[in-house]
């Protein structure tokens, strides 16, 4: 005897059951379920092959449940329930997340737009905490493994699995201590000073470094940081130029002066990046705008 395999038993046929147990009649749930009548006692006699019980017995002029069929249609109707909310999508409220999120970040978006953001999650989803990792140059890897859920950089990996959107643009500034020197007003005196800039590891400029040494534009770096937080220290009290970001005014190099590059460059840009399998998520999605909403304006 050949076994008959449980899986062929679907909500459709749960459906059947349960709606010829309440009707008492094949005719009558074929019209409530809209199908034919030959369908419902096909999947009646599927049902019966399964469970290996008559289901419906004739009672004069009609039919009735077996004992068995009316303990299944019970447990029927518990699993299309079941079945119903499973295809509902969820409904969720930052209030009940509890969860860590991971995020990479070096250390300029982490300080411009991080802690922003942590006070937001410590007021509208206090179960979730923060951990923060250095980015580097992010590659595919870190978000297909999972090591973070979302990175913030101006250099996207490319993939087509991998989802980025623009945060904001940022203009380059030549940062300097003004206690110590004007700001350069031409071009030779910018390229006669001697400059700080980062450099997160050997043959890994900045891009507008990458960028300049392209053009033929050539500064004598004096002290090489392995991180924006870095620069501050070896500008006060010094005659040093960095050119960085202007977003860092808000914060890393706060006190000190900026001004306009007097070398015409390309503005730096910073992206959100995620992987497709948070894409859709209602958490994520949240999570996300509130990113956006930690941009700070010029």
């Amino acid at each position: 005897m050949n076994e008959i395999d449980w899986l062929q038993i679907d909500a459709r046929g749960l459906s059947v059951l349960v709606t010829v147990a309440e009707e008492q009649s094949v005719t009558a749930a074929a019209v409530r379920l809209g199908v034919t009548q030959s369908a419902v006692s096909h999947t009646l006699d599927r049902l019966r092959a399964i469970t290996r019980d008559a289901l419906f017995v004739k009672s004069g002029r009609g039919i009735v449940a077996t004992a068995h069929a009316l303990r299944l249609a019970d447990r029927a109707r518990t699993l299309l329930r079941d079945l119903e909310q499973f295809s509902r999508p969820p409904v969720w409220q930052p209030a009940t997340w509890t969860t860590t999120v991971t995020i990479a970040a070096n250390d300029f978006q982490r300080d411009l737009l991080l802690p922003a953001l942590a006070a937001r999650l410590r007021e509208s989803a206090p179960g979730v905490s923060l951990r923060i990792i250095p980015s580097g140059i992010p590659s595919l890897d870190m978000l297909r493994d999972e090591q973070c859920q979302l990175v913030i950089t101006p250099r996207p990996p490319d993939g087509t699995d991998i989802v980025q959107r623009r945060l904001f643009e940022d203009d380059y500034r030549v940062f300097y201590d003004p206690a110590m020197r004007d700001a350069p007003a031409t071009r030779k005196a910018y390229l006669d000073a001697e400059h700080v800039t980062v450099l997160y590891e050997a043959r890994r400029p900045l891009d507008l470094d990458r960028w300049m040494s392209t053009q033929g534009i050539s500064r004598r770096f004096r002290i090489m940081v392995p991180g924006f937080a870095g620069i501050a220290p070896f500008l006060r009290g010094t005659s040093l130029l960095a050119t960085v970001p202007g977003k860092l005014r808000k914060h890393l190099l706060a006190g000190l002066a900026d001004a306009k590059v007097p070398i015409k460059c390309p503005r730096m840009p910073m992206y959100l990046v995620w992987h497709r399998r948070y894409h859709d998520d209602p958490a994520f999605l949240w999570l996300r705008q509130q990113v956006l909403e930690c941009v700070p304006g010029d």
